[in-house]
C-alpha cells in the first residue's frame, strides 16, 4: 500500500505572474469558524478580544493583522486565522475547525483590482473597499471570500475542492488583463 502525501491545495498550480500580478497560494494557519450562540455576541466578541487581541468584526470588515485575523465571514459568523481559538470562545460560540477546507491565495499587484472586476461582481476599487474590508461573494461561479489587505493586495478564499478552479479563473484573467498593457 502507497503512502499518502499531503499537499497544499494549490500544489502544481500556484504561484502565477502574469502581466503586473502575482497569485501566490499562502498558509494562514488555523482555521477556525466562529459562530456566537443566540444573545452571545457580544460576550463572544469579548472573549475573542480578550484571548487573540481582537474583536469579532462587524459585517464585512476584519480585525487583526496577518498572523492572527478575524474575518466576517458571513451573518453571525467570523473565520478566526492563525491561531487555534482559545477554548474559552466556546463558552459564547460555536467553534468549528476549517484548517483543511479552504484554500488561501494572495492576488498582488497594480492591476490586482482589473483582475478581480473580471471576475467578482463586487465593486473593490479602494475608493469603495478599503484596507481590511471584506466580502462574501462569488468569484465567476464559485462562493468564495475576497478581502483588501492592501493598496494593490486581496486575500481570496475559496473551497479547497476549488482550488484548482480558482487558479485557471485568476490565469484566465491575468492573462487577459496583460494583454491589454
Amino acid at each position: 500500500m502507497g503512502e499518502l502525501v499531503g499537499t497544499s491545495p494549490c500544489a502544481g498550480v500556484l504561484p502565477l505572474t502574469i502581466g503586473d500580478v502575482q497569485a501566490v497560494e499562502v498558509e494562514l494557519g488555523h482555521l477556525t469558524s466562529i459562530a456566537p450562540f443566540a444573545g452571545q455576541a457580544t460576550a463572544a466578541s469579548v472573549a475573542l478580544e480578550a484571548a487573540h487581541g481582537m474583536p469579532l468584526p462587524k459585517a464585512n470588515c476584519t480585525t487583526g493583522k496577518e498572523g492572527a485575523r478575524a474575518i466576517w465571514f458571513g451573518r453571525d459568523m467570523a473565520l478566526l486565522a492563525g491561531p487555534t481559538c482559545d477554548p474559552a470562545v466556546a463558552k459564547h460560540a460555536a467553534l468549528t475547525d476549517q484548517s483543511d477546507a479552504w484554500a488561501a491565495v494572495t492576488l498582488s499587484g497594480p492591476s490586482a483590482e482589473d483582475v478581480l472586476a473580471r471576475l467578482v461582481p463586487v465593486d473593490l476599487r479602494s475608493v469603495s473597499f478599503k484596507r481590511g474590508h471584506t466580502a462574501r461573494t462569488l468569484l465567476k461561479h464559485m462562493n468564495g471570500s475576497v478581502t483588501r489587505l492592501g493598496p494593490e493586495s486581496f486575500l481570496i478564499l475559496v473551497f479547497r475542492s476549488m482550488a484548482r478552479t480558482l487558479a485557471h479563473d485568476l490565469k484566465e484573467a491575468m492573462e487577459a488583463v496583460a494583454a491589454r498593457g
